[in-house]
């Protein structure tokens, strides 16, 4: 009997020709285990070379924000006082952010059962390592070649099963064992080449995500620094409107005293009343209004506006109108679960009556949208209006934090920021339903 040759990679060592090598160089494979020791077995040098490159990515990425940022100014400043143009923007840019927003949250979906199903997988090879091993050898047997000293990628594993397969005599309950190995492995492998892609991707939209709320930003500060040129006393407004707030116990006693009190409220509350609602054009909301990033009143009247309303915010509805509240009341709007940071943006054009701190409420905005109309958003961290200054239907007002900023029993159970919105005619909470479109195609842009 021919004694078999050693392996050119296993040299001398009779510890790595002893049959329980391949057994235990298999299991490391179905694991995973093979880029965790490549990893820990790295040399300083590597190690030292790999923060160096990690540096340089970060003093790239500082680099090209600075660039960014210049070159917003000269945009803005390009701009110059065409308020039509910089609505515009506003209204484009916070509908890409949201845009992005959304495809982020897909593609985390998507991923998620994704990498469940990885783990299943790996858990499952790492359960079979002693029959991984046991296929090996005897498929390695079979074919007359020596079993591999080190297989590093699962992808090795795969070639090494199927390379066996067809240069041995595989009994049928090998083949099968082998058979099940094969499709586990592969499915492995197409997993991780679906996961990646989704990650890069992922990483894309994140940075497209990075770019456009910093534009974003940039964008809102110069128009509230035009909002504050417009108006001298506004910090004296905004001081007044706090601590009218804290006068009153309700929100519709805020609505009252604020369009009855402030200056700036009341300015907005005549001309939305003044203003009345939009023509009609055969019955129908002139919808060509809409489009014009200039005007200064409300494009469509608020009544005739149903089914056409997008969310202010991307997310989940936790909460629904005329729910019960869980304390023997019942809800008087919606509560909408949503992303950390996600930016808020107005469903309808409207004048802001309120901006600011309000009881349990947190974050509180109030739109008068005319017509008797009020729209009410709460629970955002960081307000970006003014009391008094006409918004635009998608028009950016507010982010969210990275929790719930809703005190009151709409979000005591929420574990991620959410975002409140109630609809007010006349003073009397209504349900919002009707307003909200069905589609993404439905939906009014500014």
């Amino acid at each position: 009997m021919q004694t078999p040759r050693p392996h050119p990679t296993l040299g001398h060592s009779t510890a790595l020709r002893r049959p329980g090598a391949a057994v235990l160089l298999a299991g490391v494979i179905a694991a995973g285990a093979w880029q965790a020791q490549a990893q820990s077995a790295a040399p300083p040098v590597d190690l030292i070379k790999q923060r160096e490159q990690e540096l340089e990515a970060a003093r790239a990425q500082q680099k090209s924000a600075a660039e960014l940022r210049e070159k917003l100014k000269a945009e803005i400043t390009a701009i110059g006082e065409d308020r039509t143009k910089l609505n515009e923007q506003l209204i484009d840019i916070a509908a890409r952010v949201r845009g992005i927003e959304t495809s982020i949250g897909d593609a985390e979906a998507r991923l998620r059962p994704l990498d469940i199903r990885e783990q299943q997988i790996r858990g499952s090879l790492e359960s079979r390592r002693a029959e991984i091993g046991e296929v090996l050898a005897a498929l390695q047997r079979a074919g007359r070649r020596a079993p591999p000293a080190l297989l590093v990628r699962p992808e090795d594993a795969l070639q090494s099963l199927r390379t066996a397969m067809l240069l041995g005599a595989v009994v049928p309950e090998m083949r099968v064992r082998a058979d099940r190995l094969v499709s586990d492995l592969g499915e492995l492998i197409s997993l991780r080449k679906t996961i990646a892609a989704e990650r890069d991707q992922l990483s894309a939209d994140r940075a497209k995500l990075t770019e456009d709320q910093l534009r974003l930003a940039s964008l809102v500060e110069e128009r509230q620094k035009k909002q504050s040129a417009a108006e001298k006393d506004m910090e004296a407004e905004r001081a007044r409107a706090v601590t009218l707030s804290r006068q009153v116990d309700s929100l519709q006693d805020l609505i009252a005293k604020m369009e009855q009190d402030l200056k700036s409220a009341a300015k907005a509350a005549a001309s939305a009343n003044l203003q009345g609602a939009p023509t009609a054009l055969n019955g129908k909301p002139n919808m060509a209004a809409l489009r014009d990033p200039g005007r200064l009143s409300p494009a469509i009247s608020f009544a005739s506006a149903k089914g056409l309303f997008a969310l202010p915010v991307n997310g989940t509805k936790i909460r629904e109108f005329g729910r019960s509240d869980g304390v023997g009341g019942v809800e008087k709007g919606i509560s909408v679960a949503t992303r950390p940071g996600a930016q808020v943006t107005t469903p309808c054009d409207g004048w802001v009556v309120y901006s600011g701190p309000f009881r349990s409420y947190g974050q509180l905005l109030i739109l008068n949208a005319g017509g008797g109309y009020h729209v009410l958003i709460a629970g955002m961290e960081r307000i970006s209006v003014n009391i008094g200054q006409f918004v635009l239907t998608g028009e950016p007002v507010a982010t969210m934090g990275s929790t719930s900023r809703v005190a009151s029993i709409l979000a005591a159970n929420a574990s991620q920021p959410v975002l409140y919105i109630e609809f007010r005619k006349d003073g009397t909470p209504i349900d919002s339903g009707p307003w909200w479109a069905a589609s993404e195609g439905e939906k009014v842009r500014g």
